[in-house]
C-alpha cells in the first residue's frame, strides 16, 4: 500500500512538473504571435495613413503569473511587464533582472505609493494617475527615492463611463494632465490610458477615439506635439484594433501568459 501511495504521489508530481514546464514552453511562441500581431498592426496604420511605422511597445501583463512565466518571456526577449498590484509588484521585481521594465497599471491608493517606489527600483511607469492627489503622492514619494530621474506616468481616462473602471472623466484629463505636467516636478507626462469597454467583436472605437480626442487637447494646452504624448490603450481582446486606431502602447496579458489563476474564493 505504501509502495501504491509513493508511486501515485512520484506520478503527481511529475505531471505537475509537466504541465507548469508546457506552460513556460509555449509562452516564447505565444509573445512572439503577439509581436509579429502588433507589427502587422502598426504597419496597416502606417500604410492606411501613408506615414512611417509608427512604434508600439508591447507590455506584457503578468499579473498572478509566477516568476518563471516573466522569466520565459524576459528570456524570449520581453523587457516591458505590466502588473496591477502593488504586493505583487514589488515581490516579483527584486526575482527579475534588474533592466525589467516595470508599468503599473492597477488601482492604485495613495497609501500604498511609498510601498511601490520603494520596492520596485525597475518601475518605468505608473499608467494610473487618475486624481491630483494621486500624482501629488507619487510625485512627491518618487523625489525622496529617486530625484536623479522623473518618472514615467500616465493619466488614466475612463472613456467608456462605467463605475467599475477607474480614471477621470474626458472633461477632467486635460486638467489632470496640466497638474502633471506643471506642477509635478518628479513625474513626466508619458501619456494618456484608457481600458474601455470590453471588446468582444475587435471592432469598438469609441473609447480609443475619446483617449485620441483627449490627448489632442491636452497637447494643444500644453504646447506640444499631440504624438509626443503616448496613448495607452488596447488588452488581448482588441490590442490590433488599438493600433490601428493610434495606440502606442498595448497591454497583453491572458494571450502571451494563459489565463489568469485567481485563488478560489472561500
Amino acid at each position: 500500500l505504501k509502495r501504491a501511495m509513493l508511486s501515485s504521489r512520484l506520478c503527481l508530481s511529475r505531471l505537475v512538473r509537466a504541465h507548469a514546464t508546457s506552460a513556460v514552453t509555449g509562452i516564447p511562441e505565444r509573445l512572439a504571435a503577439v509581436q509579429g500581431a502588433v507589427q502587422a498592426a502598426a504597419a496597416a496604420r502606417a500604410e492606411a495613413l501613408k506615414v512611417p511605422v509608427p512604434k508600439v511597445r508591447l507590455v506584457a501583463v503578468s499579473k498572478t503569473k509566477p516568476v518563471e512565466d516573466l522569466k520565459a518571456a524576459y528570456d524570449a526577449g520581453q523587457r516591458h511587464f505590466g502588473e496591477n498590484y502593488v504586493q505583487e509588484i514589488v515581490d516579483k521585481a527584486p526575482q527579475m533582472p534588474s533592466d525589467t521594465k516595470w508599468h503599473f497599471i492597477g488601482s492604485l491608493q495613495s497609501n500604498k505609493v511609498n510601498m511601490l517606489v520603494k520596492g520596485c527600483p525597475g518601475l518605468a511607469c505608473v499608467e494610473t494617475i487618475s486624481s491630483k492627489k494621486l500624482a501629488r503622492a507619487v510625485d512627491k514619494a518618487w523625489k525622496a527615492v529617486c530625484p536623479e530621474r522623473p518618472l514615467s506616468v500616465m493619466v488614466q481616462v475612463n472613456t467608456s463611463g462605467e463605475e467599475s473602471k477607474g480614471g477621470v472623466e474626458p472633461k477632467d484629463a486635460v486638467e489632470l494632465c496640466s497638474i502633471v505636467a506643471k506642477e509635478c516636478e518628479g513625474l513626466q507626462l508619458a501619456g494618456l490610458m484608457t481600458i474601455g469597454a470590453p471588446d468582444y467583436s475587435g471592432c469598438r472605437t469609441q473609447d480609443f477615439e475619446t483617449l485620441r480626442k483627449c490627448r489632442d487637447e491636452a497637447a494643444a494646452v500644453l504646447g506640444v506635439d499631440a504624438e509626443s504624448l503616448e496613448m495607452s490603450m488596447g488588452m488581448s481582446s482588441d490590442y490590433e484594433n488599438a493600433i490601428r486606431q493610434g495606440s502606442t502602447s498595448v497591454r497583453v496579458g491572458s494571450t502571451i501568459f494563459g489565463a489568469r489563476n485567481y485563488p478560489a474564493k472561500p
